[in-house]
């Protein structure tokens, strides 16, 4: 993995990296959301040919992550797993039995059905809603009326991207984090995922992912 980005939020530390996650260094956390483990297996049970490979791609950069940083906490913020079981939830659970210090807390999305009993036995902390922790909150779909007072709030859901134009008609779409006022939105992780072009608000800060690069727009 190429030196993830240093970014000051809060006083606190972060460090963005290519592989669309953020390291929280005073709380020695990784921050993901957008995962969609399992979304390749279900499409391939409604007979679409996606390759399985993407999935396994996925589920290394996170192994990976883990590896690199040695974070206490996995913080996902939403959309763990796609859909029902299938076997690609099973490589995770097999991971997990790996892991047993590392503590994971999952923010639930719309696509977290599965059923209370799977993340149980994988340890991992169901939070619907909010979950604050220090100056930062985490909801998976940003609710203005949800936010705590006065906590900085991360999100997810709506896979954000950027819009790059070039000479002519020319134009690329990069997934991105978007750090506005008082919310920021973490990029899909999940490479098997849209991109929703965010339209940047005055002040935001918006950093892109190309090339295995983070690339400070804004």
């Amino acid at each position: 993995m190429k030196a993830p980005h240093s970014f000051q939020l809060a006083h606190q530390q972060l460090w963005l990296t290519p592989l669309k996650a953020i390291y929280w260094e005073n709380q020695a956390a990784l921050l993901v959301s957008d995962l969609h483990f399992g979304k390749t297996g279900h499409f391939r049970k409604s007979g679409i040919g996606v390759p399985q490979d993407l999935y396994k791609e996925d589920l290394q950069r996170l192994f990976h992550l883990v590896q690199y940083f040695q974070p206490r906490e996995l913080i996902i913020v939403g959309d763990f797993f796609h859909s029902a079981y299938n076997r690609e939830t099973d490589w995770f659970a097999r991971w997990r039995k790996d892991h047993p210090a590392l503590e994971c807390t999952l923010v639930m999305g719309n696509h977290d059905i599965l059923h209370h009993t799977w993340y149980e036995e994988q340890a991992v902390e169901l939070v619907r809603g909010t979950y604050t922790k220090g100056p930062f909150s985490f909801m998976h779909d940003w609710e203005e009326e949800q936010v705590p007072a006065h906590n900085y709030t991360f999100s997810g859901h709506i896979h954000p991207g950027i819009r790059l134009q070039g000479m002519g008609k020319q134009s690329l779409r990069l997934p991105c984090f978007y750090f506005g006022k008082n919310r920021a939105i973490l990029p899909a992780f999940s490479a098997f995922t849209g991109l929703a072009i965010v339209s940047p608000e005055a002040g935001s800060s918006i950093f892109a992912i190309a090339n295995q690069q983070i690339i400070h727009l804004q």
